[in-house]
């Protein structure tokens, strides 16, 4: 066997370089007023918009409001009378429907009126007999048993 010479590794001549252990501070772009300054403008300029959009969202309030309270009253007569429009088709269904019984009197069972009490003031009827002449969706539609079919 040869013998091999292993030499350890030395630094060179001269020394390493100094090591740099200084901090290095981050560059400052703003002031600590100027941040600060910033800060309270675009607070400022946000405030105002705020404000803005309130009175906007509030307008727009009222004339909704507004409009709901003009149509409000037409919409409920609206309701009210094809509510009875579809009472008297009922009742005229009823008539045809009946017309070979003898002795039936439309708007009762079996001689009890249906629809008016005895001070003749209209019985509101269950919703099966509202819309016992009318589509069977319809009144499942109404009914929210839609989803049975």
């Amino acid at each position: 066997m040869s013998a091999i010479v292993k030499r350890q590794d030395m630094p060179p001549p001269g020394g390493y370089k100094p090591i740099n252990f200084k901090r290095i501070p981050a560059k400052t772009y703003f002031s600590g007023f100027t941040m600060i300054a910033g800060y309270l403008g675009v607070t400022a300029g946000a405030a105002y918009v705020y404000y803005l959009t309130c009175k906007k969202v509030h307008r727009e309030d009222i004339e909704e409001r507004s409009a709901r309270f003009a149509l409000t009253p037409l919409l409920t007569a609206e309701r009210d009378r094809e509510y009875l429009k579809q009472l008297r088709r009922n009742r005229d269904e009823e008539r045809e429907l009946m017309k070979n019984v003898d002795g039936w009197v439309v708007g009762t069972l079996y001689g009890e009126p249906i629809y008016k009490d005895d001070k003749g003031e209209l019985i509101e009827p269950r919703l099966q007999d509202y819309y016992v002449h009318a589509n069977a969706k319809d009144f499942l539609r109404r009914a929210d048993l839609s989803k049975m079919c």
